[in-house]
């Protein structure tokens, strides 16, 4: 097998720049990553807190595997929309944390309402965030873990987030068939769980 040999010059001046820009452009996406897992900002936490509450990142890292790593899922879902009166993304995250995770030595997919972010309450890209879990977990045949702390539907959003197949509803459809294929679903109520937000524990396995 012939071998192909490469002429790429890293101490040229082209190689160099081109080099610079792809650092900054990581360093960039790696403080826009860690703006959004920061969730609905120091106000919201605070008060999140003040209610006994753990911040929801402590409550996957609490969940997995000591020592095993989690694949978040879309952590910058959202990024840039639903902006509020001072021009800023309202939904970091989407408001939720998904990803793939160890628990008890099982590969699982976990979705963790953020109720920093607007009470946990599902934006229309929260709702597509959610069934793209559901879709990797369906595929690779993940238990699913719901950490439920949400107010169901955010409200100024809900006509994009009701009425279509692949809206709030879709989340519930895939729960009950992901059920039957043997695919555990797994709820825990960890806060609000109220309208939309109160279906997710209910198609839950009894435990």
């Amino acid at each position: 097998m012939s071998v192909m040999e490469s002429k790429l010059n890293a101490r040229s001046a082209d190689f160099q720049a081109n080099a610079a820009a792809m650092r900054a452009v990581v360093e960039d996406l790696r403080v826009q990553i860690a703006k959004a897992a920061e969730g609905g900002g120091e106000a919201a936490r605070a008060k999140h807190v003040a209610r006994g509450k753990l911040p929801p990142r402590e409550r996957v890292a609490m969940l997995l595997d000591p020592g095993t790593p989690f694949l978040e899922l879309a952590p910058l879902a959202a990024h840039g929309m639903y902006l509020n009166k001072d021009g800023v993304g309202d939904a970091p995250c989407a408001g939720v944390i998904a990803g793939i995770g160890r628990v008890s030595g099982v590969d699982c997919l976990i979705v963790c309402n953020d109720a920093t972010v607007k009470g946990g309450t599902y934006y229309p890209m929260t709702v597509k965030k959610h069934l793209r879990a559901q879709e990797v977990a369906q595929q690779n045949n993940l238990t699913c873990i719901y950490l439920v702390d949400s107010g169901g539907a955010n409200l100024p959003n809900q006509d994009e987030v009701f009425p279509d197949r692949d809206h709030f509803g879709r989340i519930f459809y895939n729960q009950a068939n992901m059920s039957a294929q043997g695919i555990a679903q797994i709820a825990v109520v960890m806060g609000s769980c109220t309208a939309g937000g109160a279906y997710v524990p209910a198609v839950h396995e009894p435990i």
